[in-house]
């Protein structure tokens, strides 16, 4: 195995980080209701089992699963079901949702559960078991944990690479996870290479996490082949094709899944969260968020219900400040411009980021001048330059065969451009019209 700890081009943008790097995880009060989206993984939609009126203990099951690409939902908190509509979400669009209406007086104490003893299951009983507990991704792109822990059977895994690298400029809910709680990581690890069978595992961390490497190495358990790599600080360093090449030297070829190179990556969150299945018996029911930036008067790394409303949350962080302008789920490299504030926390919200005025001003938009940047920074070696133009001309077609479908939509060549060309943007919107147009032709 080589280990290189990087990878050819990418960009550095300001980290940021300081804001909450050192900053202990905290728990947030339960609010008055949380919404619960349907649409909160990759894959089909949960089926809602609830009606309203019904009333949910904490962790109780309020939508099944739809099929083996798709997770459960349960409630983050107990209460009543008010209401079963379309909701805000967070992509900007609106999604079916259950919204609870929290009992003041109730003791959010989860009902008793039984506790999966994962020594003694096979493989498919850990998998079912991470699928019932609705543990998706949580790095961002919330993909269901247990489809990824069944990789097709006629590829053979080598390797288990753990996304630690936490790429994204302010976000630090991956380091501080780290930090705190490096033997449920290990845990997690451990389950998961005895679900996939392998004898090996990485994580992955970059070297501006000095102490998450220190706290990690010191617990790693002695009976497994499981090293941390410190990587170099680099962005997209955590994309997981990124991180595949920086830790085996390996190119995952252009359509292919990582499993086609033998090696699964989980994020160090979804390992933890597996571990807490296995611990506690409790489902995916909260997570670790980020909430950081200049336009957020009280930064912080949170313990937040899922279902938490953005407001109800930057509410808890002491408000905006009163040059705020922009609120991002997501870091501000691939994250998401929230329009509506109702909009609640997902499984897959790492940070929630506020940018001020002077940070949001768009700059004027110049013609192309050839000046080859993008392509220096595209980690992918696509040609953002001309796929850029092409896009402009709403040429989609022309774009399929350049591998617009390996663009990452990262933002490297946005943010290197000295045109100020929204390049990730017309790209996002340019599979969005291929995709439409494949769909419109079937």
């Amino acid at each position: 195995m080589l280990t290189r700890g990087g990878f050819r081009h990418g960009v550095h943008p300001e980290e940021r980080k300081e804001l909450t790097h050192a900053l202990p995880i905290r728990r947030m009060p339960f609010p008055d209701e949380v919404v619960l989206p349907l649409r909160q993984h990759a894959g089909k939609p949960a089926k809602v089992r609830v009606k309203v009126g019904d009333h949910v203990e904490r962790g109780d099951k309020v939508a099944d699963a739809d099929g083996f690409v798709s997770v459960p939902i349960h409630a983050s908190a107990a209460g009543r079901v008010v209401d079963i509509d379309w909701a805000p979400h967070i992509d900007g669009t609106m999604a079916m949702a259950v919204r609870i209406k929290l009992d003041p007086h109730a003791m959010h104490v989860p009902r008793p559960r039984l506790v999966p003893r994962w020594e003694g299951l096979t493989p498919e009983q850990v998998i079912q078991a991470v699928q019932d507990a609705g543990v998706v991704g949580m790095g961002g792109a919330a993909f269901p944990t247990h489809v990824k822990l069944a990789p097709p059977k006629d590829v053979t895994i080598h390797t288990l690479i753990i996304n630690g690298a936490e790429c994204e400029p302010y976000l630090t809910s991956d380091h501080r996870t780290m930090v705190e709680y490096p033997a449920r990581v290990l845990f997690g690890v451990r389950v998961i290479m005895h679900t996939l069978g392998v004898q090996k595992a990485v994580i992955g961390v970059e070297r501006n996490k000095p102490d998450a490497i220190a706290a990690l190495t010191a617990a790693l358990p002695k009976d497994l082949d499981l090293t941390v790599l410190p990587l170099t600080v680099k962005y997209p360093q955590g994309a997981e094709k990124m991180l595949i090449h920086a830790v085996t030297g390996q190119e995952v070829p252009s359509g292919k899944l990582p499993a086609s190179v033998g090696v699964v990556v989980q994020n160090v969150g979804s390992a933890a969260a597996i571990a807490e299945v296995f611990e506690t018996g409790l489902p995916l029911i909260e997570r670790i968020v980020t909430v950081s930036g200049e336009g957020i008067r009280k930064p912080a790394n949170l313990i937040v219900p899922v279902g938490t409303r953005l407001i109800d949350l930057l509410d808890y962080c002491g408000g905006l400040t009163d040059d705020a302008a922009e609120v991002i789920v997501g870091g501000p490299m691939m994250g998401l411009a929230q329009g509506n504030l109702e909009a609640p926390v997902t499984k897959g919200t790492t940070g929630v980021v506020v940018l001020t005025r002077e940070q949001t001003r768009q700059p004027e938009v110049y013609p192309c001048i050839g000046c080859g940047r993008c392509l220096e920074a595209c980690p992918v070696f696509l040609n953002p330059s001309e796929l850029g133009q092409l896009a402009q001309l709403q040429r989609y077609d022309e774009m399929e065969p350049m591998h617009l479908a390996d663009c990452m939509i990262c933002g490297s060549c946005s943010y290197v451009c000295p045109s100020n060309i929204p390049l990730a943007q017309l790209f996002s919107f340019s599979k969005l019209a291929l995709r439409r147009r494949k769909a419109a032709a079937s």
